[in-house]
């Protein structure tokens, strides 16, 4: 039994899922696309260095769903998800998280995504936990600050060093697909390193990880 990490855009996903998530949420509430307009400054001040991409994120979140009822998001949420399951993830990846299930490894999702919709890909995909960046609800309306700092890089790290603290002595293993995974893959007892580009691969090559090829 190992505690086996997933990454989830890019890992599973084969794209970015917030903005897919809130353009899509947009498309079918075309009354706020004019919010859309919020997006600019947030982007000048992340672009700039005057904001991160904790920031960033939770702006672009205001903008396309603040005020919203928990009920509507709920219900683009259970759209979402089902929609990216069958059409946006690879099915290298599926058939892997399955593997492991069935090997009764314990399952963990570890995004640098919102938990509108991370926790619910993990409920479907049979992971046993998801950590992921937390946003804001103010009571059954969204807010979109986040009460989390952003699950990134170092940060990542941090929570995989906890799970290890969790889990003493259980072998651990990490998929993900970006450099700014290496912090926490570099921790794992083994660490897969998917669909890199050439210019990844050379510094996967020298932290002595694992490359995988998933479609």
């Amino acid at each position: 039994m190992a505690l086996v990490v997933f990454d989830l855009d890019g890992t599973i996903s084969r794209h970015d899922t917030l903005l897919a998530y809130l353009i899509g949420f947009l498309r079918r509430n075309p009354a706020r696309w004019p919010r859309v307009l919020l997006w600019i400054p947030a982007v000048l001040l992340f672009v700039t260095g005057f904001a991160d991409r904790g920031a960033l994120k939770s702006a672009l979140m205001k903008a396309a769903l603040g005020g919203c009822s928990r009920a509507k998001i709920d219900a683009w949420t259970d759209r979402y998800v089902s929609e990216l399951l069958q059409h946006g993830v690879f099915a290298d990846a599926l058939s892997a998280v399955a593997q492991h299930r069935s090997a009764r490894d314990l399952l963990v999702l570890m995004s640098a995504s919102p938990d509108l919709y991370v926790a619910e890909i993990a409920r479907r995909l049979g992971f046993f936990e998801a950590i992921c960046t937390g946003v804001r609800w103010q009571g059954e309306r969204f807010g979109g600050e986040l009460t989390t700092p952003n699950r990134r890089g170092a940060e990542k790290a941090l929570c995989f060093a906890a799970l290890q603290q969790r889990y003493p002595g259980m072998p651990t293993v990490a998929y993900a697909n970006s450099a700014s995974d290496f912090d926490h893959m570099r921790l794992a007892d083994a660490a897969w390193l998917v669909n890199p580009s050439p210019a990844l691969l050379r510094d996967a090559e020298h932290a002595h990880f694992r490359v995988l090829t998933w479609r």
